[in-house]
């Protein structure tokens, strides 16, 4: 299973001396060491409009890193599937999945943004109807078979969609309420959480119900849970992960914002106690011993990503986390 590491997310900072240009080429250069390193996976995340430059396109991006890299997994992290037209989605993940060959992870979310949602003409109120239909549809389009389909959002006449993959495209939904879980039990090969360590065992305990109930074997599940990593002392990182924070609730704001790129809003000690419970932090005894104990807890397999990839990190100390984590935690995380 291995150590995967996210979310890419292609943004810059306020005052930021980089182009977007120099943010993609560090980001696939990252891919490349992230390989080289011995990550089982890379993650990117979506959104739109955003003034720093959060990532718009997902499968392009992952498209460019399946071409410099030969075994390290692709996931997305997540791609808001009801922002998306279902044919475009299931054509351009089976070319990813041929670029990669066989090494694309397609995590699918809701999204939350009205201003998305109004800007690409979906219905926000039926984004979950959207995702079930997306999540049946996309088998169906893959088995490179002429089909019809014909449901309560989305229909198409009769239609082939080529490339068809060669190998399986993983389906991974990410979501914090019961039914997403619920959904990806019933439609997907696993889930993303960041929910904190009590939400994680009742979402387990929710998807085994759901399984249960339609016959599916839970072994057959995949479970992926990320969270910030850090090895080292917090205080270090928490400027940082407040940022990566506090972003999400300027990103509408931003949407109709001309000028420079925002600066971070002000960490209150409110919220500074909230981002220390967020990062897995301190010596890489501290970090395996609380995620061996999660793991401990919530009794099933998990894969595990940290994410800690931040924007207002320069290069050379983004690598300097990922070589620490590399050499000091991965090693020793537990596999089964």
């Amino acid at each position: 299973m291995g150590l995967g590491f996210g979310l890419l997310s292609g943004q810059r900072v306020a005052d930021d001396a980089r182009s977007w240009e120099d943010v993609y080429r560090e980001l696939i250069e990252l891919t490349v060491h992230l390989e080289r390193r011995g990550y089982s996976s890379a993650w990117t995340t979506e959104h739109h409009f955003v003034d720093d430059g959060y990532m718009p396109s997902l499968l392009v991006t992952s498209a460019a890193m399946a071409a410099v890299t030969t075994k390290i997994e692709i996931g997305t992290g997540v791609l808001l599937a009801p922002l998306h037209h279902p044919i475009r989605l299931a054509e351009d993940a089976a070319t990813v999945q041929a670029i990669s060959d066989g090494r694309l992870l397609l995590g699918l979310g809701l999204g939350w943004s009205e201003t998305e949602f109004v800007s690409f003409g979906s219905d926000i109120s039926k984004r979950g109807k959207a995702m079930e239909e997306i999540l049946q549809f996309l088998p169906k389009a893959w088995t490179g078979e002429p089909f019809t389909w014909d449901g309560e959002i989305y229909s198409y006449p009769e239609l082939a969609v080529r490339p068809a993959p060669r190998k399986h495209i993983p389906v991974i939904v990410g979501g914090s309420v019961d039914a997403a879980v619920r959904r990806a039990a019933r439609h997907a090969d696993g889930f993303f959480s960041n929910a904190s360590p009590e939400r994680f065992i009742a979402q387990v305990a929710v998807a085994d119900e759901e399984m249960e109930r339609i016959g599916r074997d839970p072994s057959t599940f995949r479970w992926i849970y990320y969270a910030v990593m850090y090895p080292g002392h917090r205080d270090e990182i928490l400027e940082s992960v407040w940022h990566q924070t506090w972003k999400y609730s300027d990103m509408e704001d931003s949407a109709t914002r001309g000028g420079p790129i925002a600066r971070t809003g002000h960490l209150t000690d409110e919220s500074e106690a909230s981002m220390r419970k967020r990062i897995v932090g301190g010596s890489p005894e501290e970090i395996i011993h609380t995620i061996g104990t999660l793991r401990d807890r919530v009794g099933v397999p998990v894969e595990w990503v940290a994410r800690s990839h931040f924007a207002d990190l320069h290069y050379g100390p983004q690598i300097e986390i990922v070589d620490r984590l590399a050499e000091d935690v991965m090693p020793h995380l537990p596999t089964t």
